[in-house]
């Protein structure tokens, strides 16, 4: 079968689109027949060996993180599907491998696709859709009537952060290009800033939570728009030492060291009078279920920005990287 190869860490050079051995599902596994696969910036930060301190792989490993397919069959144990079923995961983080033809994935990680939704569009929804409500419903505990920033509300993450957001019932403020606009109001965005002729800073203040998509500079000035203990949530910041603990189940010494890099992140947030937190999310069958019944009652909409033949992955993910894309890139395996 085909896969995407990482052979060492380093530039789009450093993976290849080769034949590999078929997989074989083991005890409470399935074997996917995958029709599509999502790609997210961790695909990339793993591929340049960014992740290395905290994910361990043994190179050679077949990438990807998502993908949506057919049961193919099932290993020992794994009664909770059958062939021919239509799926969808957040493989596990150990293991990778849904950039291929074939993968197998633990029978807990899996839940079925939505009636109606083609797979190209369902292998967009794991990561970003997980990362999004563990960020604002099991961190932030958002909560009817509050309000939440949500920086770059028109990419992957963001155009899932936006809905949820508001099935939880809050008001949304986000960032957006002039491209991007449209798009995030369609979404539910109560309030759009034009990044590229504003400062979402000189608009905003008060808010009760904001989740940062960003990092860098403008996670700085999040901390300035929430209110005294409100919470600001990051994917694109710097892990902090609850980070090891809780997420990554990691030992003293990593505790340490994210206690270190994050110590003037945190001390921000302490100037402001806030709590800080950088979520690492986690695979979870049960919540992809919760997600795709969203997608069932009309509450959550997912947005594919443009789909990619498996054999142009490269391309794909160079568009990506590009930082440019409204909603998911996919690529596809299969008609």
């Amino acid at each position: 079968m085909k896969a995407l190869v990482l052979t060492r860490y380093g530039g789009p050079e450093a993976t290849e689109l080769r034949e590999v051995p078929m997989p074989e599902p083991g005890p409470g596994e399935a074997l996917i027949r995958v029709h599509a696969a999502g790609l997210n910036p961790v695909d990339f930060k793993t591929r340049d060996g960014a992740l290395k301190a905290i994910q361990r792989l043994r190179l050679p490993v077949v990438m990807g993180c998502e993908l949506a397919g057919v049961v193919e069959k099932t290993g020992a144990g794994a009664n909770g599907f059958k062939p021919g079923d239509r799926v969808f995961a957040r493989v596990a983080k150990d293991g990778l491998g849904a950039f291929a033809e074939y993968a197998v994935v633990q029978q807990d990680l899996l839940a079925k696709v939505p009636e109606g939704l083609d797979l190209s569009t369902a292998a967009g929804i794991p990561l970003a859709g997980l990362t999004a409500l563990q960020a604002l419903r099991d961190e932030m505990r958002l909560e009817p009537g509050q309000s939440v920033f949500i920086s770059g509300g028109a990419g992957g993450v963001g155009t899932f952060a936006i809905q949820i957001a508001k099935w939880l019932g809050a008001r949304v403020a986000t960032t957006a290009s002039p491209w991007g606009r449209a798009l995030v109001e369609r979404l539910g965005a109560d309030q759009v800033i034009d990044y590229t002729i504003e400062r979402f800073q000189d608009r905003l203040s008060g808010m009760d939570g904001a989740f940062d998509l960003m990092g860098g500079e403008t996670l700085d000035a999040t901390f300035g728009v929430v209110k005294p203990g409100g919470m600001v949530v990051s994917v694109a910041g710097l892990p902090e030492p609850e980070t090891a603990r809780k997420d990554l189940n990691l030992g003293p010494l990593m505790t340490a060291a994210f206690w270190f890099v994050s110590r003037k992140l945190r001390a921000l947030a302490r100037r402001h009078g806030v709590r800080y937190r950088f979520v690492f999310m986690h695979p979870s069958g049960a919540e992809l279920e919760e997600l795709a019944g969203l997608v069932t009652a009309g509450r959550l909409d997912p947005i594919v920005d443009k789909v990619f033949p498996f054999a142009e992955i490269a391309a794909a993910m160079a568009y990506l990287e590009a930082g440019r894309a409204k909603g998911k890139v996919i690529v596809r395996m299969a008609e």
